[in-house]
């Protein structure tokens, strides 16, 4: 079957040169505090995939399908309206920790969280290692 192409890839756009277009100051504070926490849980150099995802790691994923190809390992967004942080595949073992995490609301493989004030950055830190731990189980996490 052939690869069908990932319409959000890898950029060569800066992380910071993106960060400093975050409109809101205190979104833009805000994204810079969630590129700390996921450097230091990852221990990956941050890339941008699209126009407007910061992504961690990556994986190469081919499902029975056929369909192949990469994608962030983990990441975020900082939306307008919330915060999209990226936990692949999905949250569907993580009710422990999603219940300590704080205000948030969830999508398939994204959390929503409207101002890091909202959420305990330690239990998000959690999250992120045992959203790495679960990817790695299907797929190799490979750093950026």
């Amino acid at each position: 079957m052939p690869r069908s192409e990932n319409k959000t890839v890898p950029t060569r756009q800066s992380v910071e040169s993106f960060l400093a277009t975050v409109q809101s100051p205190r979104k833009a504070e805000e994204a810079r505090a969630l590129d700390a926490v996921f450097r230091k849980v990852t221990g990956f150099a941050p890339v941008m995939w699209g126009s407007s995802m910061i992504g961690y790691g990556r994986y190469h994923y081919r499902y029975k399908s056929g369909r192949e190809g990469e994608f962030l390992a983990t990441g975020f967004s900082p939306r307008k309206a919330a915060h999209s942080i990226y936990i692949m595949p999905g949250y569907a073992d993580f009710g422990d920790i999603l219940s300590r995490l704080g205000k948030h609301k969830l999508g398939k493989s994204c959390l929503y969280v409207n101002k890091l004030p909202d959420i305990d950055l330690d239990v998000l830190s959690d999250l992120i290692l045992a959203g790495l731990e679960d990817l790695g189980r299907l797929w190799p996490v490979e750093p950026t």
